[in-house]
């Protein structure tokens, strides 16, 4: 008997914190998008950089920074996807 009492009380605890994880998810959709558009400024800034020193490498340099970009943005929407999947559930 107090194992279901124990279970009713584990139950309505996660009921309660449904709106605060929202809330999280919702925060982190925003840190996410932030991180991901700070982290392609400075592969853009860095892959400029480096042309700007060494002319005859910006073919390298530009096909580095975007698989980098690519990589980023693929890792920030399966981020965003999970948030969105906690918001909604």
């Amino acid at each position: 008997m107090s194992l279901l009492v124990l279970l009713q009380d584990v139950v309505q605890a996660v009921v309660d914190l449904a709106p605060l994880a929202k809330l999280g998810a919702a925060l982190a959709a925003g840190i996410v998008t932030i991180g991901a558009g700070l982290g392609i400024s400075r592969i853009g800034s860095s892959a400029l950089e480096a042309t700007a020193r060494q002319p005859e490498i910006a073919g390298n340099a530009q096909t580095g920074m975007i698989i980098s970009a690519a990589l980023i943005e693929g890792v920030s929407l399966f981020a965003l996807v999970v948030c969105l999947l906690i918001a909604v559930a």
